[in-house]
C-alpha cells in the first residue's frame, strides 16, 4: 500500500484546498514536505481552472516549520553558505512569485518559516487554536521571510519586535487578530468553510494577486534575498553552531554533535574564506 500524499488535493468551486498532511511530524517542513508542496503550488499555479488557493495543515498543527536536520546538510563552510542563501530565498519567492491569490488558514500552531511565509500571501485567517511562533533570535538565527521589514508594517513595531526579538512572544489567534498579524479569527471547526467563503469571494470580485500593507512583489522579493544572505551568515556563526552541538549532544548524538562542536572551534579559521 503507497503512503498517503504530503499534500492533499482539493477543488471546490474554483478554489483549491492544500493540506500539509505529516501531522506525525507536526506538518515540519522536511526536503520531502517542501518538495512536495512547490510541486503542488506549481501545479496549482499552471491549472486554469484553479482561481485561488487555500493553504493549510491536516491535525493540530498548522507547521513546526523548517526541519533543519532534514533540509541542511554538512558540508564545507563556503558551500554550505551558498546552499543556505539559495535555499532560503527560493523557500519564500515561492510564495511571493505565487500568482494567483492564495489564502493561509493556520489551524493550530505556527512555527518559524511557516509563519513569515503564511504573511507574504493575499490573506492570514486563524483558528482559536492557532498560535504564531517565530523564535529566531532564541535559536541565534537572522530574521527571514521578509519579517525584518513586513512584521512591523502589518502589526506595528512593538509587536513586531516582541515575536522576532528576545521575548520571543508567541501570540494566539485572537491576539494575531488583534495586532493585524491574522486578518480574522473563527473557532476550529469553521475554519476551512470560512476560508472557502473568502477564496470564493475573491474569486467573484475577480481579485488578482495581492500583497498586504501596501507591500509589492519587487520590495519583497528584494528584501528577501537580503534576508537570505544574513540567515547563511547566522548559521554559520558561533552561537548558532554551538547550538545545534548542544542539542545534538542532549539527544546522545553523538557524532553529528561533535561536528558543530569542531566547527564552531575552527570557526576563526574558516569564516575568512566565506
Amino acid at each position: 500500500m503507497s503512503a498517503e500524499p504530503l499534500v492533499l488535493i482539493r477543488d471546490v468551486n474554483g478554489v483549491r484546498t492544500l493540506t500539509m498532511n505529516l501531522p506525525r511530524r507536526l506538518n515540519g517542513w522536511t526536503e520531502a514536505m517542501m518538495r512536495a508542496k512547490a510541486e503542488a503550488l506549481a501545479a496549482a499555479a499552471a491549472d486554469a481552472s484553479v482561481k485561488a488557493v487555500i493553504l493549510t495543515g491536516a491535525g493540530d498543527y498548522y507547521s513546526a516549520g523548517v526541519n533543519l536536520g532534514g533540509t541542511i546538510k554538512l558540508q564545507a563552510p563556503k558551500a554550505l553558505h551558498a546552499f543556505i542563501v539559495e535555499h532560503n530565498e527560493a523557500l519564500f519567492r515561492r510564495f511571493i512569485e505565487f500568482p494567483k491569490p492564495i489564502l493561509v488558514a493556520v489551524n493550530g500552531p505556527a512555527i518559524g518559516a511557516s509563519v513569515t511565509s503564511a504573511t507574504l500571501c493575499d490573506g492570514l485567517i486563524a483558528s482559536e487554536a492557532a498560535t504564531f511562533s517565530t523564535p529566531f533570535a532564541k535559536l541565534g538565527v537572522a530574521r527571514e521571510g521578509c519579517s525584518s521589514v513586513y512584521f512591523a508594517r502589518l502589526m506595528g513595531a512593538e509587536a513586531a519586535e516582541r515575536m522576532l526579538g528576545a521575548e520571543g512572544w508567541v501570540p494566539t489567534g485572537a491576539e494575531a487578530a488583534e495586532i493585524g498579524l491574522a486578518q480574522e479569527v473563527v473557532a476550529p471547526g469553521a475554519l476551512l468553510d470560512r476560508a472557502q467563503a473568502i477564496a470564493e469571494g475573491w474569486i467573484a470580485e475577480g481579485r488578482a494577486r495581492s500583497y498586504r500593507a501596501g507591500a509589492t512583489a519587487e520590495e519583497l522579493i528584494a528584501v528577501n534575498a537580503e534576508e537570505s544572505v544574513r540567515v547563511a551568515d547566522s548559521f554559520l556563526s558561533p552561537t548558532f553552531l554551538n547550538g545545534q552541538f548542544e542539542f545534538l549532544w542532549s539527544r546522545k548524538k553523538r557524532g553529528p554533535a561533535l561536528v558543530f562542536k569542531a566547527l564552531t572551534l575552527t570557526h576563526p579559521v574558516w569564516r575568512r574564506f566565506l
